[in-house]
C-alpha cells in the first residue's frame, strides 16, 4: 500500500521539480524621442538557473499587424528569484502596440544544462493594454 501512494505522488513531485517560468509585460512607457520601453518581469519559479533565455517577440501594432520582430536577451535568471528587465522598442509608440507574440524561444539554457524546450513551462502575462501571448 505504501508503494501505491509513492507512485501516485510521484507526478506532483515532477511537477514541483519542474514549476514554471512567468513572463509578465508589467509596465510600458514612452521614450523621449520615440519609441517604447517595456518593463518585463521574469518569475523563475523552476528549480533551475538559467544561464541562457532569449525570446523573438513579434510586436503588433494596433490596427493587429506585425511591426517589427524583436530579439531580447533576459539571461541570466537565477533560480527561485523574480527578475525586472528593461527593453526597448524603437519607432513605434507604445498606445500603438496591441499585442506582442512570442514568436520563438531561440535559447532556453539552464546552467550547467543542454538547451531545454521551454514553452511548456513558460506562463504569460500582461499588466499593460498590451497583451503577452504564445
Amino acid at each position: 500500500m505504501g508503494a501505491a501512494v509513492l507512485l501516485a505522488a510521484m507526478p506532483l513531485i515532477g511537477h514541483a521539480e519542474t514549476g514554471q517560468l512567468k513572463v509578465e509585460l508589467n509596465k510600458v512607457e514612452e521614450i523621449d524621442g520615440g519609441g517604447c520601453r517595456a518593463f518585463f518581469l521574469f518569475r523563475n519559479q523552476t528549480e533551475k538557473s538559467f544561464a541562457g533565455f532569449e525570446m523573438s517577440l513579434a510586436i503588433l501594432d494596433g490596427q493587429g499587424v506585425i511591426d517589427r520582430l524583436l530579439s531580447i536577451d533576459a539571461a541570466p535568471l537565477p533560480v527561485q528569484r523574480t527578475t525586472l528587465k528593461l527593453f526597448e522598442i524603437p519607432e513605434i509608440s507604445c498606445g500603438n502596440i496591441s499585442e506582442i507574440l512570442l514568436h520563438d524561444v531561440t535559447s532556453c539554457q539552464p546552467q550547467n544544462e543542454e538547451q531545454m524546450d521551454c514553452f511548456p513551462i513558460l506562463d504569460l502575462g500582461s499588466k499593460t493594454s498590451a497583451q503577452l501571448v504564445k
